[in-house]
């Protein structure tokens, strides 16, 4: 049977570049020293469990440092240490307000022991009411002491705050006083601590040094 020369001459072309694949193999396998991986093996160790072996040891490490920081930080705002206070109490802005709230006389000061004794009365005067004269009348007068001395404490802390806020954007810029850093909150909750529970401490024992 006759041959077509022209697919004898592809047969020879395509045994030749077998040939020649197979050579260059052979030729990249020798250069490596060994077979090159399959797709599938390599893949496989590229994999990394989602969850290592030691997960509970390496958990229960991390709450023991997390736990050192944390008394670390609170040591430093009950000592004054401002190096160890927590990133947001070393912000320049927050040093001054504590300044500011600590160098005045806030009238909310004694907003929390006023207020307990106050209901403290009111609740033995309730509780009394039979055998103590006027009760009704005392007990009226007691929570309106409250509600005058509560207003006194939003007025004082009103005015604070608009000279305190002046300050801080002429001393630090707008961003001091944005809405994210809740400044206007941090300064209002200090000055209705008592002085002598405020963290972080308070840098002068006595009232009257104001900050620059």
């Amino acid at each position: 049977m006759a041959v077509n020369k022209k697919d004898e001459g592809n047969e020879g072309q395509a045994e030749r570049n077998a040939r020649g694949a197979n050579a260059q193999l052979r030729e990249e396998q020798a250069g490596k020293g060994r077979p090159t991986p399959k797709r599938k093996d390599a893949q496989a160790k590229n994999i990394r469990p989602l969850v290592p072996k030691d997960s509970a040891a390496q958990r229960k490490e991390a709450k023991r440092r997390l736990r050192e920081r944390e008394n670390r930080e609170y040591e430093a705002m009950r000592t004054g240490d401002l190096q160890n206070m927590p990133k947001a109490e070393r912000l320049p802005w927050r040093v001054y307000v504590r300044d500011y709230v600590d160098a005045r006389f806030n009238i909310g000061e004694f907003f929390i022991p006023v207020a307990l004794v106050i209901l403290v009365l009111s609740v033995i005067v309730t509780a009394f009411a039979r055998q103590i004269p006027y009760s009704i009348q005392i007990t009226l007068i007691l929570m309106t002491l409250l509600y005058l001395y509560l207003f006194a404490i939003i007025i004082d802390v009103v005015v604070m705050w608009r000279k305190l806020k002046k300050l801080l954007i002429a001393k630090y810029g707008e961003q001091a006083v944005a809405k994210g850093m809740r400044t206007g909150s941090y300064a209002w909750s200090r000055a209705i601590q008592l002085r002598r529970w405020r963290l972080p401490k308070p840098r002068y024992k006595k009232r009257g040094h104001w900050p620059k």
